[in-house]
């Protein structure tokens, strides 16, 4: 038990330091309001190779460019709209934790609620349809039961 309590503090603490090193030192700017708008917005970035993690905690090679990138266009003085539109014409919406608004990602953000309405609307059909099902019995049925029960609950003599 102990040693299986070990292992598992073992592995979280690992995992926890491997995430610890998303942006490597040198990475990093001089400034540090400047830095911190650069982490800032790689928060809002997804990497393209993770899928699940912004370039900012992941070690992809391909999301330390993008860093380096972010914090080159800023230290040119772009902004983070200009920065994120930059990056949306190299790589598209994807890359956005947050996409805008718009016709191409209409399914994007509706669809979950259509999902939940087309979930919750068969939800109560079924529970409708399945309580209509029940009904009485005919008096026919009723003798017919009472005869059934009757020949079953006899004791054989």
């Amino acid at each position: 038990m102990i040693r299986a309590l070990f292992i598992f503090i073992l592995t979280v603490g690992l995992f926890q330091f491997s995430l610890a090193f998303g942006v490597s030192p040198d990475e990093m700017l001089d400034d540090p309001a400047l830095e911190q708008r650069a982490r800032n917005l790689s928060q809002e970035l997804r990497c393209v190779v993770c899928q699940n993690q912004s370039i900012d905690d992941s070690d992809a090679d391909l999301a330390k460019d993008l860093r380096v990138i972010v914090r080159e266009q800023l230290l040119a003085g772009q902004s983070e709209a200009q920065i994120k539109s930059y990056l949306v014409d190299r790589y598209g919406e994807f890359i956005l934790f947050r996409p805008k608004f718009s016709v191409h990602t209409l399914m994007l953000w509706i669809g979950p609620f259509v999902v939940l309405f087309l979930l919750l609307g068969g939800g109560i059909w079924f529970y409708r349809s399945r309580s209509k099902g029940v009904s009485a019995l005919s008096d026919k049925e009723e003798q017919e039961l009472s005869d059934i029960l009757r020949v079953g609950s006899e004791e054989p003599k």
